[in-house]
């Protein structure tokens, strides 16, 4: 079984694509529907693991990416062990939600405890940095749920303190836990669609304010909505265009219909121009109430010979479900239901983690697409509409 396990793992280390460190699974059985245009990528080569590879805690859990961040970890091979939260309420529900962990009582019993590998965060974002950076300078590593930094003076200190450790400081961008995305990495790499020349993304979200905590609404927590959602958005332009250096062209933010929370954004935009590729990527807290879903999350890959349209969580066309991924090159068109593709993120930051290795997502990247995020934010022109 242990030798079986190893070539596995071996197998996805040897089909991962090194453009941004995702894992290509292009050998994995497909199951060809009635539909002969219509294609079910099978997940029955994820890898769920019967003895844990490494110990994980959780230090933050104001968002609730934290249980999706969480499966992840599982999902590769960790065990939950412990926790922190400063807040009783939160607290509470967590543990039991996770009666396998510990509530430790502070940051620190977790830190020293030197039998965890991996610290856990979704804390409010503005704290995030600050976890990282005490997580990596106590021997472990660190995977956020996004934005994990919220200025350039963080992200200067994060830099400076990973380059010092060589521990790892890992973002959890929803392209890294989108089947759909995955399978549109492996049609780019083939060369499905030729050179990738722009990426158009578009991360509706809904709002629901009476969910959302105090700190949610205020600029200086959250880091702003492009710094926030466009977070996604940068790491797939770099991933898909391939680009190593970007600059931003243009963006513009503001809060242009929610007057009742003042420091608040509800809309911004961006353009992007990089060494192999340009982007353009628009988010938005404008969802209305009559979709099934929190938003029509889009993305479109232009190519010299095609292109590729992903439909993330709902296609308004009719089909169930979510991961919808459309193919038009200068052969045919094509559909793909994605919805059991493999994600593979969180077996190689397990593996990188034993290994000290960047297979599931290179370090240059994950700060880089963070870096353009916060540029973008810092040099948005505010929008101020008019009845």
């Amino acid at each position: 079984m242990k030798e079986n396990q190893t070539n596995r793992r071996r197998f996805i280390k040897n089909a991962t694509n090194t453009m941004g460190g995702m894992a290509i699974l292009s050998a994995l059985p497909k199951k060809v529907r009635a539909n002969a245009e219509e294609y079910v990528i099978s997940a029955k080569d994820q890898l769920y693991n019967a003895a844990p590879r490494i110990k994980f805690s959780v230090i933050g859990i104001n968002h609730g990416h934290v249980h999706s961040q969480i499966e992840v970890v599982i999902r590769g091979g960790g065990q939950l062990v412990s926790f922190y939260a400063k807040e009783a309420d939160l607290a509470a529900d967590f543990a039991k939600r996770y009666p396998q962990a510990k509530r430790a009582a502070s940051e620190k019993e977790i830190l020293e405890d030197k039998a965890i590998h991996l610290i856990v965060s979704a804390a409010i974002p503005n704290e995030r940095a600050f976890i990282g950076i005490d997580a990596m300078r106590h021997g472990k590593d660190f995977m956020v749920d996004k934005p994990g930094i919220t200025t350039l003076e963080q992200l200067i200190e994060v830099r400076k303190v990973q380059k010092e450790t060589g521990r790892i400081f890992s973002i959890l961008y929803g392209r890294l836990e989108s089947p759909a995305t995955i399978k549109a990495g492996e049609l780019v790499k083939a060369g499905a669609i030729g050179k990738v020349i722009q990426t158009i993304a578009l991360a509706p979200h809904r709002m629901s304010p009476k969910t959302r905590p105090a700190w949610f609404f205020d600029i200086k927590h959250y880091g702003g909505i492009i710094n926030d959602i466009g977070s996604h958005q940068f790491d797939e332009y770099l991933f898909f265009t391939g680009s190593s250096e970007a600059e931003i062209v243009a963006s513009q933010a503001g809060n242009v219909n929610h007057p009742q929370y003042p420091e608040f954004e509800d809309f911004g935009d961006v353009m992007i121009k990089g060494n192999r590729g340009t982007g353009y990527l628009r988010v938005d807290w404008f969802t209305p109430d009559g979709l099934k879903t929190w938003g029509d999350d889009r993305l479109t890959i232009l190519g010299t010979e095609g292109y590729i349209e992903l439909r993330k969580n709902i296609d308004i066309a009719g089909r169930e479900g979510g991961n919808h991924l459309f193919l038009v090159n200068q052969k045919e068109t094509r559909y793909f239901n994605c919805s059991n593709g493999p994600l593979p993120y969180g077996e190689l930051l397990i593996d990188d983690i034993i290994n000290r290795t960047q297979t599931a997502m290179l370090q240059d990247h994950c700060f880089l697409a963070t870096e353009l995020a916060l540029k973008a934010q810092n040099q948005a022109k505010k929008i101020k509409l008019t009845a």
